[in-house]
């Protein structure tokens, strides 16, 4: 499978960053703009850099241009979608079969809530896209799921609808489950669920969930079209 890693501006932390990318011998890593920073910091170098580079330093645009073998992609600042976005597509161009998001998420709600719309281009276009960070893991489904426990990505499950209701949703193995429920929009029953089996599994008839695992709870969301959160 061809994993590929975005690294984006938003908060991360290195240590754990640094620990996930250690754990893929074969990955192709893209920096989207203000990214840049921490693969300095690193002294990463990935094999794409991509962004209009508004919001990375002199000094680290510098020192990678100094380096051989990246690939540029240069943006117009007048655009309009983010470089993330960009990033995601051209990853997708290149063969991603999996993306992991690193930076996609922080104290800039706006670009969270962004990135989160932008898991629907993976189920558009059939490619498993994270966004991952030491506290959560997030992904948006179409389909139901078996979460086991020993391999949870946290504490908690946490299901959101992503459209407006996720009917006949059925939950087993969790400590709340529920049976042929219908889940509505505007409502936080689906937050901090537990895993209570050695597996838990997760069916709806036409949603998308956003399916989010911290490392110590993970949300899913659940509608027409469902993504999944895992959160700590």
């Amino acid at each position: 499978m061809k994993h590929f890693f975005i690294i984006a501006g938003g908060k991360i932390e290195d240590a754990f960053a640094i620990e996930v990318l250690k754990g893929f011998a074969e990955k192709t890593v893209i920096a989207a703009d203000s990214g840049m920073e921490f693969l300095r910091r690193n002294e990463i170098v990935p094999q794409v850099i991509i962004g209009d580079f508004d919001s990375v330093s002199k000094e680290t645009l510098e020192w990678f241009q100094k380096k051989e073998g990246i690939v540029w992609h240069r943006l117009n600042p007048q655009k309009d979608d983010t470089d993330t976005e960009f990033a995601l597509r051209l990853a997708i161009s290149m063969g991603a079969e999996c993306i992991t998001v690193l930076g996609g998420t922080g104290s800039r709600l706006d670009h969270v809530l962004g990135n989160i719309e932008l898991l629907g281009i993976g189920l558009e276009l059939g490619v498993e896209i994270e966004l991952l960070d030491a506290n959560n893991r997030i992904r948006m489904t179409d389909h139901g799921m078996v979460l086991k426990k020993e391999e949870q990505f946290g504490k908690y499950v946490s299901l959101i609808p992503y459209t407006a209701q996720v009917e006949h949703l059925y939950l087993a193995g969790f400590k709340y489950p529920l049976a042929d429920y219908c889940l509505k929009g505007f409502c936080s029953i689906g937050v901090s669920n537990e895993i209570t089996e050695e597996q838990a599994e997760i069916t709806w008839d036409y949603v998308h969930f956003i399916k989010k695992n911290p490392v110590h709870s993970a949300y899913h969301q659940t509608s027409k079209y469902s993504t999944a959160l895992d959160a700590e």
